[in-house]
């Protein structure tokens, strides 16, 4: 019977709540407003977040696949006119000694030449590499095909240009497949137009000025044969760590002693990346949270105004029967109330907004935040129970008679 009166009881409360927060439409949909801006502040920024870190991570896998690459680094005992640089034979021992545990080893050599683009001479970038090279760069072809293994045992005078570099030549259309483009003074059959996987800013030996062609033939034209760098794509991400250490021991055996050479993997490029994003995350949320505080303030200040002007209502109820308990928790209930509604329609707003985004540029990792929008809900209605503590206990701690004397 006691539990039957206590859900009679509450019920009331709740009603009395209600009716309370319906006479006050105005500065109730006012408070409301306010937590729904703070909870969709607060999702929104989270959600951009999440979503700048996963294209920035994305960016970076896309250069390679669990990637190693290797260069010479100028120094220690030797001098420049002594530089001892990686070469093809260097990448036919590296494979060799990786056997399976490497997807792919490229090494990529490179010349510069001049050619004529509407006119005008533009300096271009030849690579020379073989038909590991896509592998391990990930490379897209657009046109035509990729270098192939025959390409490189025969020699073949064949090319591939930049997506960007097609256009210098051939303008917007697609360009000539089968056509021939000058090298070195020699005819190059263009039978393919390729671009990174992801842009890479010219951070990478593939520029937008650039051209593929098959390493044995532009060994030729090099006086000093060097490659530059030395590509390995691991099976496994696992085993990046174990490749690299077979990379370097590799390379300093082979070279004299002093030679210097720099292995670096991917994978210390995203644990860095990655932290850095985490704390930029973290940084942002804490300073879009601080609007919920702002909301709750808003939301007590609310609630203060409301138990001045209720005096009346109070004294009326106590002398009838309620208790300072019943007094208090009906005003955390409409605190809370108004914190939960305006919580819902925030979050909602906010995941509404990631499903837009997401439907409009699907290429976009979106990161919708349903679990972050169900936990910053869930915040804001503790808030608004935690800010209007104060005004419940004001007016739970009226007196009957004082409150009756306001009217």
């Amino acid at each position: 019977m006691k539990s039957g009166n206590q859900g009679i009881v509450a019920r009331a409360l709740a009603r009395s709540a209600v009716e309370a927060l319906s006479a006050q439409r105005l500065r109730s949909c006012l408070a409301a407003g306010s937590m729904a801006a703070a909870v969709f502040t607060v999702a929104s920024v989270y959600g951009v977040a999440a979503t700048g870190r996963a294209y920035v991570l994305a960016q970076i896998e896309g250069v390679g696949s669990n990637l190693v690459y290797a260069y010479y680094e100028a120094g220690g005992n030797v001098s420049a006119s002594e530089a001892d640089y990686i070469n093809l034979r260097d990448v036919a021992a590296v494979r060799q000694r990786l056997g399976g545990l490497a997807r792919a080893v490229a090494g990529v050599t490179s010349t510069w030449d001049w050619i004529t683009v509407q006119g005008r001479p533009v300096q271009v970038r030849i690579l020379g590499s073989d038909e590991s090279y896509r592998a391990v760069r990930n490379l897209v072809v657009h046109q035509g095909r990729f270098l192939d293994r025959l390409d490189v045992e025969s020699r073949a005078k064949v090319a591939l240009v930049t997506v960007e570099l097609s256009r210098k030549l051939f303008g917007p259309g697609p360009a000539p497949v089968g056509q021939h483009v000058e090298v070195h003074g020699l005819p190059f059959l263009l039978v393919g137009v390729f671009s990174e996987g992801v842009e890479t800013f010219g951070q990478s030996e593939v520029s937008d000025n650039s051209m593929l062609v098959p390493y044995t033939v532009l060994a030729s034209f090099q006086p000093v044969e060097r490659v530059d760098p030395l590509y390995v794509s691991v099976r496994s991400q696992d085993e990046v760590g174990q490749a690299a250490s077979i990379l370097r021991e590799t390379l300093e055996s082979r070279h004299r002693l002093g030679s210097l050479y720099r292995v670096e993997t991917m994978s210390g490029v995203l644990s860095a990346a990655s932290r850095i994003m985490t704390a930029m995350t973290a940084a942002m949320v804490l300073i879009a949270s601080l609007t919920l505080a702002v909301s709750g303030v808003f939301i007590m200040n609310m609630m203060l105004m409301a138990v001045s002007e209720r005096t009346v209502e109070i004294g009326v109820r106590r002398s009838v029967g309620a208790t300072t308990r019943d007094i208090g928790v009906q005003f955390v209930l409409e605190a809370a109330v108004v914190a939960a509604a305006g919580g819902i329609l925030g979050g909602a707003a906010g995941i509404a907004v990631a499903l837009a985004v997401a439907h409009s540029w699907p290429d976009l990792p979106v990161h919708v935040p349903f679990g972050w929008t169900a936990l910053t809900l869930a915040s804001a209605v503790v808030l608004g129970v935690g800010f209007g503590l104060l005004p419940a206990s004001r007016a739970a701690g009226l007196a009957p008679a004082e409150a009756l004397r306001n009217e």
